[in-house]
Order: structure tokens, then C-alpha cells, then sequence
């Protein structure tokens, strides 16, 4: 399947864990729920549990399970289905809903609750479920008292033990009377998270393999979970996951705290079976359409449509390096060379209703996903993948960290990193970051080849009683012609603007890079861009 059409299917998902938000009532405390083990004894038939089985549970029982996995061939995942869940339409799946009543944990006044996805339609594969406690692990079994129907759905749901597709955990994120969804991991090795009062928008992935390569993208997939139960004082959950594909299997432990940027640690061993030479770490999988540059092929009534706008780097040098995102015409792919990362993300930088005017998606509330490695990561490089799109229901943008050295067959790759789900990285005492970017024909008189630039610095964290002397722009150029650079204040942010000329020439691709500099030496995020014909 081509890399689109992997998008696509991807974005569909997205989709489809939307649908929790939809629901009436989901997080509802009923009066009978079901405990961990009292959902586990609820089963109708005996499955033959492959890895989330019940018995001893400790910090590395996950990874002995990984290591075990990895020297035996790779055996794809069982899609097999009921007759009942076959051919199921997205309504009909949409219709399979989880009970409230049923919540993991909602008779114990504990920080989180769990629910549960249902297979059926493009969630196939099953995915094992065991809860935690005290250093014991209790496999969850399916039943169909899990899980109610409406009108659409008139199939029958299956007596026997078939398993989940994934599950979501709740928290009184936004208020304390009621329990939130947090987070979702559901499809391959997605999942996704958010901060307090924001909606759901990008994801992330446990391992990105194969991206945008010519014989086509791996997936790799979580197949068994185990999620620790949390304290009643607990301000977090540990989740505990085991991965596999044909190239590698992996063993993941995520401790999540929900807050006003919800903050995932993660710990993570790989156990590949074959050399891993493209691999992505900490990948970032999100949607942009167009916003208020380049868009002379844009009809539609709204300013913009993006769940992130921008990927932020901050390199091992300490450069904060900004890139607008772009919806192109043809595949792109940009690599930004580094050693020791020190942190990168897809931003939703803009919040202001205004610029997207859509009340129904609500774009300005889209999460920011901040990766930070713990420890240094060595050489490499933040990758960034654009994919043309002709509809915001498509993830089209992906982003992850690439090492450069090959992860070789039969080793043991362990690393640790951070994900903050919320609002943007904050800046520096007295740093200028990029606001906006703009673009347009550079000239009133008609249509013209040549580029108009235009864009904004703000001071998000300003210096007090400072006198700030006009900075200069330097733009660096692979292609083409620079011309008329000019840098302005900008009164109504505080800023600066700095607007340019771009004559292609004739190119069809042209690097560019803005940087900003100040006489007192204080720093200015650099602005890079890709522009294509």
C-alpha cells in the first residue's frame, strides 16, 4: 500500500477515535460498574491468551516477552473475524458503543477510569488487555456485556472471547466532576493524548519503520497491553505495551499525567529481527491543508485548516529552528541534520478562533506534540514528510527523529524520551519567535513569478524596561534571486515583521532560511521554508 494510501487509512482512524467524543454519557459513573477482575471473570468462552495472560507482572516481564518474540519468524497478527463483525460500514462500527456502567475502576473513587474499542471494521487485529496490581497481572476478557448497540448496528455481538481493538483512559482533566477522555491508543502502534480544554487533533506512534520508502511503509503494531492500576492519591497511570512487525519487536512503558499539558514519559527497548536502517523515533502524525500562505489553489470560506501549523526544532547547537508546514503538490521530504537533539514537535501555535472560523472542528484547540529525548540521541536527523492532501480528513504530515547509525539485528536498543501534550514550548526570556508567515505575489499590478514573504516576530516572554534596538534579517538562499528585505516593529504584537522578495528563476524548489539578529545578542527563532512551484 502506497504511502498515501497509508495516510489516508491512518486518517480515517483518526476519525474513528473521534467517535468517543460523540457519544453521549460515556463517562458517566453508573452505579454498577465492573472492577478489573470482575470484568475478567465476566467471559463466555477460554482464548488462548498469547501474551497479556494472567500471573506474576514486574518492570521487565514486558521485555523478557519482547526478547522471546524477536528470535522467532514473524507471524502476522490473526484478522480473523466473527461472521457477526465482518463487512461491518463505519455507521454500523460506529454504533458499537462502550457501556459507562461497564467503566474499569469506577466503583473505587480512583484518578482514572478505562474503557474499552470494540474490533470491527478496520480494527481487526487483536489486541490483549491485562490490568495491574500488586505485581500480579489479570488478562481482561471480552464480553458483550462490555458493549451496547443501537438502531445501526442489528448484528448480534459475539458471545465468545474475541478480544479488544484498544482502549482509552479517563480523568477529571477539566473539571473534577467529570471524567475526561485522555487518552486513546487504538490502530498499529498510534495513540494520542491532549491538555486541559483542548480536542483531540495529531498523534503519535510507538516506532514510524520505513516511511515514505519506495517499497512501501511498515506498521508496527502494540498487540497486548498492561495498565498498572493506579493509587487513589495517583496524579498518574503506567501503561505498559509490547510490539511487533517483521522487523522488530519492541517493549514500551508510558507513564501518563494529565494536566494542563498532559506529559507522557516514555521507556522503550527495541529487539530488532533484521537490520533497522529507517527508523522513526518519536514520531508526530498530523493533518495541514493550507493556512495563509500559498493558498492560490484554496477554496473554501475558512482562513485556515491545520491540526499543527509548524515544526519547532531545537538543536544540539541550541538553535530554535521554526518550519512552516506545507500541503504540496508533490511528496516532500526534508531533513534537518543533528547531533543530540534537544527537543522537536509539531505545533498548533495559532489559538485564535478568528483565523480558523470553524465551529464544528475547532482547530485553534488542536494539541502541540513536544518531543523531548532524555539522554542524547547521537547523530541524526528530525525528518519531515509532507504529503499532498485535497481534504482535512487526511493525515498528511509526519515528523520523527531518524539516527543515523543502523540499529543491527539481534541488539537490544534502548531509549527514553518525553512527549507534552498541550500548548507550544515556552520561549526564552527575551526571545522572538515567529508569529506568523504570510506569502503572496510581490506585486500589485498583476500576476507575477515573484514571491512576497511576510513574516512576524513576537516576544512571547519580553524583557521589562529594555531598550530593543531594530534587528537585522539575513535570508539564506538555495535557488533564486532575494531581494527588498526590509525588517518593521510591529506595534500591534510588540514584534517585528521582516518582509523579502523571491524571484524563482525558473527553480522549481528553493531552501530558504531567515535568521534574525539583535545588536545585545538575544536569540530569535530561525525561520525555514521549502517553496515549490
Amino acid at each position: 500500500m502506497s504511502l498515501l494510501s497509508k495516510a489516508i487509512s491512518s486518517l480515517q482512524w483518526k476519525k474513528l477515535t473521534s467517535i468517543s467524543l460523540l457519544l453521549p454519557g460515556l463517562a458517566v459513573v453508573s452505579m454498577m460498574p465492573l472492577t478489573a477482575k470482575a470484568a475478567a471473570a465476566k467471559a463466555v468462552a477460554t482464548p488462548e491468551v498469547q501474551y497479556a495472560v494472567s500471573g506474576k507482572f514486574n518492570r521487565n516481564t514486558v521485555a523478557d516477552l519482547a526478547r522471546k518474540l524477536s528470535k522467532k519468524p514473524y507471524k502476522e497478527p490473526d484478522v480473523t473475524l466473527p461472521a457477526s463483525l465482518q463487512g461491518l460500514s463505519y455507521d454500523q462500527y460506529r454504533d458499537i458503543r462502550f457501556n459507562p456502567a461497564s467503566s474499569i475502576w469506577a466503583d473505587e473513587a480512583l484518578p482514572f477510569q478505562m474503557q474499552l474499542f470494540h474490533r470491527g471494521f478496520y480494527f481487526k487485529e487483536t489486541v490483549e488487555i491485562a490490568i495491574v496490581e500488586e505485581g500480579e497481572s489479570h488478562h481482561l476478557k471480552y464480553s458483550p456485556d462490555l458493549f451496547t448497540t443501537g438502531e445501526v448496528m442489528q448484528q448480534p455481538l459475539p458471545g465468545e472471547d474475541v478480544g479488544f481493538a484498544g482502549f482509552r483512559l479517563h480523568n477529571a482533566l477539566n473539571r473534577p466532576d467529570y471524567f475526561d477522555e485522555m487518552a486513546v491508543f487504538q490502530g498499529a502502534s498510534y495513540f494520542r493524548s491532549l491538555g486541559k480544554n483542548q480536542a483531540y487533533g495529531l498523534s503519535s506512534r510507538g516506532l514510524a519503520l520505513k516511511t515514505a520508502d519506495p517499497e512501501g511503509e511498515q506498521f508496527p503494531t502494540f498487540r497486548a497491553f498492561w495498565i498498572e492500576k493506579p493509587a487513589k492519591d495517583s496524579s498518574s497511570i503506567v501503561v505498559h505495551a509490547l510490539l511487533d512487525s517483521a522487523s522488530t519487536t519492541g517493549a514500551y512503558r508510558f507513564t501518563l499525567r494529565p494536566g494542563k499539558n498532559t506529559v507522557m514519559d516514555i521507556e522503550a527497548t527495541l529487539f530488532p529481527r533484521e537490520d533497522l536502517n529507517k527508523v522513526g523515533l518519536g514520531t508526530g502524525t498530523s493533518m495541514f491543508m493550507f493556512s495563509s500562505y500559498e493558498r492560490a489553489k484554496v477554496d473554501d470560506f475558512r482562513p485556515r485548516v491545520h491540526d499543527s501549523d509548524g515544526l519547532l526544532m531545537l538543536n544540539g547547537r541550541g538553535e530554535r529552528l521554526w518550519r512552516p508546514l506545507g500541503n504540496p503538490a508533490k511528496l516532500q521530504i526534508s531533513a534537518f541534520m543533528d547531533n543530540g537533539p534537544l527537543g522537536f514537535g509539531l505545533l498548533q501555535r495559532n489559538r485564535d478562533f478568528n483565523n480558523f472560523q470553524d465551529l464544528e472542528a475547532r482547530y485553534e484547540r488542536r494539541p502541540s506534540l513536544w518531543v523531548e529525548p532524555v539522554g542524547n540521541w547521537g547523530r541524526g536527523a528530525v525528518v519531515l514528510v509532507e504529503i499532498p492532501t485535497e481534504s482535512e480528513i487526511h493525515d498528511n504530515i509526519v515528523a520523527y527523529w531518524s539516527p543515523k547509525e543502523t540499529i543491527p539485528a539481534g541488539s537490544e536498543y534502548h531509549y527514553a524520551y518525553r512527549l507534552v501534550w498541550g500548548t507550544a514550548p515556552v520561549a526564552g526570556q527575551g526571545e522572538a519567535v515567529v508569529d506568523a508567515t504570510r506569502s503572496g505575489r510581490a506585486g500589485i499590478t498583476g500576476p507575477t513569478p515573484k514571491r512576497l514573504f511576510v513574516i512576524d516576530y513576537r516576544f512571547p516572554n519580553p524583557l521589562q524596561d529594555i531598550e530593543i534596538h531594530k534587528p537585522t534579517a539575513k535570508v539564506k538562499h538555495s535557488a533564486g534571486n532575494i531581494k527588498n528585505i526590509v525588517v518593521n516593529e510591529n506595534t500591534l504584537n510588540g514584534g517585528y515583521r521582516v518582509t523579502f522578495e523571491l524571484d524563482p528563476m525558473d527553480e522549481k524548489l528553493i531552501e530558504l532560511r531567515m535568521d534574525l539578529e539583535f545588536t545585545d545578542g538575544r536569540k530569535a527563532e530561525s525561520w525555514m521554508y521549502q517553496w515549490t512551484k
